[in-house]
């Protein structure tokens, strides 16, 4: 190894504590066409080696970092870019071994990014029962180094929806109705219910809905330990049985299996319910159904590609149908891709009364391209009009 750039190594060694990342690009005799290596926690990176069309992942140690380095991440490409906290180094490199370091003591963006301490809605210290329950808060309400991940994500579901309400606020004391399909063992619905009866001060009732009876049971069961008056659960298939007649504010459904999700959809449009919060699961139906027909053919000759397609074309109709139905509707990451595959979260606010009319002939475009590849969609069924008062939970 060229001894500049192995000078260079043992100094981002030394710096390891402030070392943020390492991106290798401009392959020239490597295998791979960029390499990145990236701190996941205090002393672990993760070094993510990528080729035209996958990615390799490997976990590195605090005592393997500098062998890593020196083996593994350095040599084949002919830039570096280092990231420290605070600044960095531009490593250049050609075929002739000539090594080019230069230094930058300057805070990045990137750097301040990095540095600046995260305002999440709910903090440590707070007395947020389900959070010690989970194991994400300890008895003295602090953060449990194991369950730092966890936090974060709880935290980016509450900022989903605290970012709806920012936008169109509510008064103390209001009266809230939230109705959660398919809550299962519903530790968000216990802290959504935290957020909005603590954070938002709402007068808020949340039911849950579920299918297992002792998962019913126990959660009714912990909103009593908790005290949580205005939170109860209900054994109920959303796709049968009759559900709330009250008036509906926002309905929550996360990881509703394949057509439930459709059954809650439905339900929010019917009633007219202000605000949506749904992260699609097992989106089978298409998949099930689908044949070649149309422009698209080519993502149907893999099983792997054909099902990913039909889960996103069976979204982005689902999508379509709630802003035809005077839904403002956007899509947004739910969690990181690493910590779940189901991490497209539809995000909706009624924005206008519909056109019953309109929203037929718009959903009946959508009923056209599926005709083509010999495939249905339960949302476009039953938000025909002629067809709702054969729904058995109406």
């Amino acid at each position: 190894m060229n001894e500049k750039l192995e000078k260079a190594i043992d100094e981002i060694v030394s710096k390891s504590e402030k070392l943020i990342k390492i991106v290798c690009s401009g392959s020239l005799d490597s295998e791979y066409n960029k390499v990145v290596f990236r701190r996941i926690e205090k002393d672990r990176f993760l070094s993510e080696k990528y080729t035209r069309d996958k990615v390799f992942h490997e976990t590195i140690e605090p005592d393997e970092i500098e062998k890593c380095l020196k083996t593994r991440i350095f040599g084949g490409f002919k830039q570096y870019d280092v990231m420290f906290t605070d600044g960095g180094l531009i490593i250049l490199t050609n075929k002739k071994g000539t090594v080019t370091v230069k230094g930058n003591k300057v805070k990045t963006v990137m750097d301040a990014v990095h540095n600046r301490k995260k305002n999440y809605i709910f903090t440590e210290g707070e007395d947020i029962p389900a959070l010690k329950d989970l194991g994400v808060f300890t008895k003295e309400n602090k953060i449990a180094a194991a369950k730092s991940e966890k936090f974060k994500q709880i935290n980016r579901f509450i900022e989903i929806v605290d970012d709806v309400f920012r936008k169109n606020p509510i008064n103390e004391g209001e009266s809230f109705n939230v109705l959660d399909f398919g809550c299962g063992k519903s530790y968000l619905t216990f802290l959504l219910y935290y957020y909005l009866s603590v954070k938002r001060k709402l007068n808020v009732k949340i039911t849950g809905y579920d299918l297992k009876a002792d998962v019913v049971k126990k959660c009714n069961e912990l909103a009593d330990k908790y005290g949580y008056n205005g939170l109860k659960f209900i054994v109920a298939d959303v796709k049968e049985d009759k559900l709330s007649d009250e008036k509906i504010d926002m309905i929550v459904t996360l990881h509703a299996c394949d057509t439930a999700t459709d059954y809650a959809l439905d339900f929010a449009v019917e009633k007219e319910v202000k605000y949506i919060f749904s992260v699609p699961c097992c989106q089978h139906e298409i998949n099930a159904e689908i044949r070649k027909g149309g422009d698209f053919d080519i993502m149907l000759e893999h099983g792997l590609i054909k099902e990913r397609f039909s889960a996103l074309l069976t979204d982005a109709i689902r999508v379509k149908a709630l802003e035809n139905a005077g839904y403002s509707v956007d899509c947004l990451e739910f969690v990181g891709f690493d910590a779940s595959p189901k991490n497209l979260m539809i995000r909706a606010s009624l924005a206008m009364k519909e056109d019953a009319a309109e929203r037929e002939k718009q959903n009946e475009k959508l009923e056209c391209l599926l005709d083509k590849y010999g495939a249905s969609q339960t949302l476009l069924g039953l938000m025909k009009s002629e067809g709702r008062d054969g729904i058995n939970r109406r």
